[in-house]
Formats: structure tokens, C-alpha cells, sequence
């Protein structure tokens, strides 16, 4: 015979049957699974086409958005919750990103890339130079200034991955296809209510990638197509603040330049704080070092075939040269220590004016060397010192050939002032990791959404 069941009421035990016990256990224990089914649904809603999270090898990488941290910029932005299209969903094709790289092992860890345990802390990846867009996007999604209400937003923030998709489709001989995305972003927002308040004057993209890579001219019949869109020509991006790795100097009039992604994500002020003080200890046997490989063209060759020219033949000088394929300057502890055994490093133009390299350097504490104003000094205003020579050095390039003669010269108490104000504005140029809750220091994120707000302020 089943054993009984006791049950309390009232401090009076009553006993029934397992057999007519049943019956009634079944439907409680029914009604309670629906319940909490119930709350379940209501706590975490379906899976919409815009949610973010991502499986990338096996890993999920998701950011709450949180209520518990102070907002310390002045004012609060509100995301769109883009389909899925527009970003995560471009992650999914992480092999077809780029026409020259497999970006899988890039975009992984929100777009910090693969871990460097070698460097001995958790703060260090191998973070693709073209990638700020989604760290940017990782660290939005968790900051304290984030809020669910567009009626309280003073900025609103675009999460599109405008580089990825652009690199994707290099190439394309399709323009209407390789600028379809784009379009659709531009018709998209039009649409929304939060638009009209100033059509567009307090919207934001963060695009990690050169605005070169987004201005396709098709106007012009002798401009050279090699493989833009056309987003940045978009009527109503046009009314639009963009952030980008390099803004245009002469057409970028809503464009403002934010820092590269450097290896470095600190997800606490301790971290930060060691980093800074044992590179300002770092010594530093060489004058100066380049690290980078030669170009073609005939300007970019010319002042890049100088500098290896020289540095090769000097003591003074550390090179690294790069190269296709694996090289030392895909090693981030190599670039970085040459880094912090140089007291300058030259800083060329890449590809473009711009080079990741100077990023690097500032997080070495290797004063930058710069041959054209565009390479930093018409680019990062919000990010460095309205005085080029409090942190740097200009050699104008029909004097590339004197260099070593032109560093010998700067005096000592000259080179100890930059570089503690290089040291000084290594905080400011970094992407705190996206997990960081509460960061001691404004991060590359938190400058420039503080400068957005004060833009968009001072046009009310």
C-alpha cells in the first residue's frame, strides 16, 4: 500500500492517500510550471532579429544593458535596435568579411579578437586594426549613460557596421549591391520618430574603417573605383555626426576621428594604472625605431623607403619590417616592445594618412614622429592636445633624409615633458574591455560620446 502524504494547515497535520493525493498534486504542480513559464516569457522576451548576442566558436558574448552605475557624461543616448542585417547578423559570414582576411578569429570576444595570455594579463588580444566599430557597440550596449527611453535621449547611437559590410563587398562590381545596405540603413532612419527632432543632427555612426572606404564618388568620371560605398554620400548621413578611424580632411565636415584599436582593454583602473607606470619606467636603449613594411606609390614609397633607408643603417634605430603573410608586426608583443625600447617612433602615412601604429606607439609611450599634418593632427582633436608638439614631432618629409640629426637636437627636459603627456593620454586613446563595470578613467568610448553630447548641446 503507498505510503501517506502529510501536509500542514493551520498547525493541524492532515493525512491522505497517495492515491487521492494525485489528482490534485498534478494540477498544482501543472499550474506552477505555467506560471513560472509565464515569468519566464515575461522576464526574457522572444529572440527578435536584433538581438546581438553571437556564438562565435563555441563562446556567447552578450552585455546587459545596467541601471546601477552613475551616468558621469552629462547627458544619455538611446541605441537603435537595428535588424540583425546591420551587425550581428554580418558576423555570421565572418569568413566573407574581408576580401584579404578570414575576420572570424578578429571579430571574436565582442571584436577584441583572440586573448594574449603571453602578455601576461587578461587585458591583452590580438585586435584587428579595423575593428573599432564593434568594440565601440560592446561597450554602448553596458554603458551607464545608455538608456531604453529615446523621449529622455540627448544623442542617438546608429550600431551599424558600416566597415565590415563595406570591406565584404570590396570588389563588388555590382554598385547598386555593394551600396544596398547602406540604402536601406538611410530609408530606415528616415522612418524613425526620433529623426525628425533635428533630422538627424543628434545621430551617430561609429565606423571602424576610413571615411575613403565610404565615399564613392560616382559623379566624378575620372575618380578611380576601387571598391567604396557610397554611405557617407547619403543624404541623411550627411546630416549625421560619423565617427571613423580617419576622418576626409577637406570633405569631412561631420566626420571626427576616433582612435584605432590598439591590443590593450583594461577592464579596471589597476590595470590601467600599472600598465602606465611601468612604461613610463620602460628603458629606452634607441633613439627610434619604425615598425612597417614599404609601399608602393611614389610618395608613400619615397618617405617609407627613407626611413627604413636609415633606421637600418643606424644604431640608434630599432626596425622592424613587416611583410605579407606572418611577420614580426603581426606579433603585438614584438611591435610593442620595440615600442617601449625607442624614445621616438616614426609614423609615416599607411595605406591612407592614418596608420594603427600610432595608437600603438602612444600606448608604448614612444613619442610619435609624423610627416604630414593628416596623420594625426587634422584627425583625433578630441582625443589629443590642440598643441601638436606638447606630445609629438613633425619632420616635414623633403626633410625625411635629416631625421636622426632632427631628433638628435630636441633636448631631454623636451622629451621627458612628451612623453609624460603621451603617458597621460594613454586612458583616452584605449577601449576599456566591454565587461568593464566601473572604470576609474574615460576610456576612447566615453570621450567621444561625451563630445557628441556637447555638440549636440550646443546646437539647442
Amino acid at each position: 500500500m503507498a505510503a501517506d502524504e502529510k501536509f500542514f494547515v493551520k498547525d493541524k497535520e492532515i493525512r491522505f492517500t497517495s492515491v487521492l493525493v494525485f489528482p490534485k498534486s498534478l494540477f498544482y504542480s501543472l499550474l506552477f510550471l505555467s506560471l513560472w513559464l509565464l515569468l519566464l516569457l515575461a522576464w526574457f522576451p522572444s529572440k527578435r532579429t536584433s538581438d546581438s548576442r553571437l556564438f562565435i566558436r563555441g563562446n556567447s558574448y552578450s552585455q546587459p544593458m545596467t541601471r546601477s552605475r552613475k551616468c558621469g557624461l552629462g547627458g544619455f543616448f538611446y541605441m537603435y535596435e537595428l535588424s540583425e542585417e546591420f551587425n550581428a547578423g554580418l558576423l555570421r559570414q565572418c569568413r566573407n568579411l574581408s576580401v584579404y582576411t578570414d575576420m572570424c578569429p578578429h571579430v571574436a570576444n565582442r571584436g577584441l579578437g583572440q586573448p594574449l595570455p603571453s602578455l601576461g594579463s587578461p587585458s591583452w588580444f590580438a585586435t584587428h586594426q579595423f575593428i573599432a566599430e564593434l568594440i565601440f557597440h560592446a561597450r554602448a550596449e553596458n554603458h551607464p549613460c545608455r538608456t531604453p527611453d529615446p523621449g529622455s535621449a540627448t544623442l542617438f547611437y546608429v550600431p551599424f557596421y558600416g566597415g565590415l559590410h563595406a570591406s565584404s563587398k570590396f570588389r563588388e562590381p555590382d554598385r547598386g549591391e555593394r551600396d544596398r545596405l547602406a540604402v536601406e540603413l538611410d530609408e530606415y532612419l528616415g522612418r524613425q520618430p526620433a529623426w525628425g527632432r533635428s533630422h538627424g543632427g543628434d545621430h551617430f555612426l561609429a565606423l571602424g574603417r576610413t571615411a575613403w572606404d565610404f565615399m564613392r564618388d560616382d559623379d566624378d568620371a575620372g575618380a578611380v573605383d576601387f571598391g567604396a560605398n557610397r554611405l557617407l554620400k547619403l543624404p541623411r548621413v550627411r546630416n549625421m555626426s560619423v565617427l571613423t578611424v580617419e576622418r576626409h580632411p577637406w570633405q569631412g565636415v561631420n566626420q571626427r576621428g576616433i582612435p584605432y584599436a590598439s591590443y590593450f582593454h583594461p577592464s579596471t583602473t589597476e590595470e590601467m594604472t600599472a600598465w602606465q607606470e611601468g612604461v613610463r619606467r620602460a628603458h629606452r636603449p634607441y633613439l627610434f625605431s619604425f615598425v612597417g613594411a614599404p609601399r608602393s606609390g611614389v610618395e608613400k614609397a619615397a618617405v617609407r623607403d627613407a626611413i627604413l633607408r636609415r633606421c637600418e643603417a643606424s644604431p640608434r634605430c630599432l626596425a622592424v619590417r613587416c611583410g605579407s603573410g606572418a611577420s614580426a608586426c603581426h606579433e603585438p608583443g614584438r611591435v610593442l616592445d620595440a615600442m617601449r625600447r625607442s624614445m621616438f617612433c616614426m609614423q609615416p602615412a599607411g595605406d591612407s594618412f592614418t596608420r594603427r601604429s600610432v595608437f600603438d606607439s602612444v600606448l608604448a609611450g614612444c613619442i610619435p614622429v609624423f610627416f604630414s599634418p593628416h596623420t594625426a593632427y587634422t584627425q583625433y582633436g578630441w582625443f589629443f592636445p590642440a598643441e601638436p608638439t606638447a606630445y609629438s614631432v613633425f619632420i616635414p618629409e623633403e626633410k625625411v633624409d635629416r631625421m636622426e640629426e632632427e631628433l638628435i637636437k630636441i633636448p631631454s627636459y623636451k622629451v621627458e615633458s612628451m612623453r609624460k603627456t603621451l603617458i597621460d593620454l594613454i586612458p583616452s586613446v584605449t577601449y576599456a574591455h566591454p565587461n568593464a563595470t566601473e572604470l576609474g578613467f574615460k576610456d576612447a568610448v566615453d570621450v567621444a560620446l561625451e563630445q557628441l553630447l556637447k555638440h549636440v548641446r550646443s546646437k539647442l
